[in-house]
Formats: structure tokens, sequence, C-alpha cells
């Protein structure tokens, strides 16, 4: 058993060099078989080799990442700009770099909102009205958390925990509507020419961030980081689930294929999101009971 594990590891647990120089040719090489149409044996061995590649990138994401962060940190110009005051600040502080994160997911989610709005009214879409509604909310659990953050106690985060799972949940309904008008309206995001690619990276990226954040962050002990982090990732999990949607369109598939992998990715999304809800709920009630014993 231990034999296995350990070529296991060998297989899918490489260092961060010889990821790269497997998952980087890899991707690259199976854009290009999508965008000439090549077919037969040897466009399905690209295609598992691409499998390989994408395992190996999440489970080695990890490491370049940490590897990256810390050839920045010794970099000369890092160090000169360390010197700032503001840079220290959001290199060190982690509350204050989590806040910076959450205003700036605050002015996208805006900005996402009053275009989506626009549209939705123009239109009269019941589509872009429900992913204004989505917006909405994740707007809404960013302000919860971001409101008079500095000084707030332990039984105080923990109520805006709760309070970020209760609007997971209320998000999980606009995000079960969003499914349902994908699969039943033939909805779903479009993104132009090679668009789709850098798309298609920044979705695992962001995916595989939120998942070591969320991890990493549990260990800080402070239920708002958690909850930022949780937020992040259920944001991402919805990016993935419009990466696949404007897949299908660009490479194609028929009707059935596209209801069924779309309600197929759209159900477990949404699962897992209510999974992290309900989590929220109860470790925040356990927690709070604890406090007032």
């Amino acid at each position: 058993m231990e034999q296995a594990k350990a070529i296991l590891k060998r297989i899918f647990f490489l260092p961060p060099l010889p990821t790269l120089c497997i998952a980087l040719p890899s991707f690259a090489l199976v854009i290009y078989v999508l965008d000439q149409g090549f077919l037969g044996p040897l466009a399905y061995a690209v295609y598992v080799l691409s499998a390989y590649a994408l395992v190996i990138s999440i489970t080695g994401g990890p490491g370049i990442i940490r590897e990256f962060a810390q050839w920045i940190k010794d970099h000369p110009l890092t160090r000169k700009m360390f010197r700032i005051p503001l840079v220290k600040r959001f290199a060190e502080d982690v509350r204050f770099r989590t806040s910076v994160s959450l205003y700036q997911g605050l002015i996208i989610n805006l900005l996402y909102i009053a275009i989506k709005l626009a549209f939705g009214f123009y239109y009269r879409s019941w589509w872009f009205l429900t992913l204004a509604v989505y917006y909405i909310l994740l707007a809404v659990l960013r302000v919860i958390l971001l409101w008079r953050w500095g000084g707030i106690g332990a039984k105080q985060e923990l109520r805006r925990y709760r309070l970020c799972g209760v609007g997971l949940l209320i998000m999980n309904v606009a995000l079960a509507g969003m499914v349902v008008l994908m699969v039943s309206q033939n909805h779903g995001y479009v993104y132009p020419g090679i668009l789709i690619y850098a798309m298609a990276a920044y979705s695992f990226y962001t995916v595989i961030i939120a998942v070591v954040n969320v991890i990493k962050f549990r260990r800080h002990g402070s239920p708002v980081l958690s909850a930022a982090k949780t937020i992040s990732l259920a944001a991402a999990l919805v990016s993935i689930l419009a990466l696949e949607t404007a897949m299908i369109a660009q490479f194609g598939g028929t009707d059935d294929y596209r209801k069924m992998m779309t309600a197929a990715t759209g159900g477990g999304v949404c699962a897992i999101i209510l999974g992290m809800a309900v989590f929220m709920i109860v470790r925040s009630a356990k927690h709070m009971k604890q406090l007032e014993i």
C-alpha cells in the first residue's frame, strides 16, 4: 500500500519545474489541436496528456505559487518596495490584505451589477437579471464582512461568519435559477476567439488559489478571514461553470450533451456551495455556544 502511494505521488505530485515543463506545452498543444479541429488517435492522446497536465497543475499549483512568491520576495526590486510602509503592510498584515481584496472584489461586483441590470432591463432578459441578483448578493456578503471589521470581537466575527453562511444559501437559490435558465433556455457565456483560453487559465487559477486560501486562512483563527476566502471559492466555482458553458458553445456539442453537462456541473457547484453554507452555519453556532459557556 505504501509503495503504491509512493508511486502515485511520483506520478501526480511533481516538483514545480517539471510541472511547468509538462503542463505548459501540453496546454499549448491541446489548444492547437482544438483550434485546428484534429481528430483521430493522435488527438485523443493529446487530450489524455492535457488531462494529466491539468491534474499535476492542480496538485503542483501550490508549490509553484510558493516558489514564485519566494522568488518575488527575494528579488532586489521587491526589497526596495518593502521600504514603502503601505507595501510592507500589504505584504505582512493579513487583515489589511484581505480588506484590500474584499474592496477590490466589491468594486468589480458593483460594475458587474450595473452592466447586468442595464442589459437585463434593456433586453428584458431574465438571464441578465438573474446574473445581476447573483452579483448583488455577492456584493452584500462582502459589505457584511467589511463593515467596521477593525475592532470587533470573536462573537461578532462568528455572527458575521454565520450571516455569510445564510447569504450563501440565498445566493445558491439565484445560482440554481441561473443553472435552470442555462439548461432550459440555452443561455450561457460566450468568450470570442482566443479569449476563451485566457478565461480557462484564469478560472483554474482562481479555483486553485481559492482552495489553497480556504485551507490556509483557517489557521489564523479568524471567522471573517475564513468567510472571505469561502466567498472567493464560491465565486471561483461559478466561474468554472461559466467556462464550461462557453467551451461547449465554442467547440460544439449536441443540445442533449450541453444540457446534461450543464445540469451535472451546475448541480455539483450548487451542492458544494450548499455544503459550505451549512458548514459555516453549524460551525458558527457550535463556537458561539462554546463562548457562552
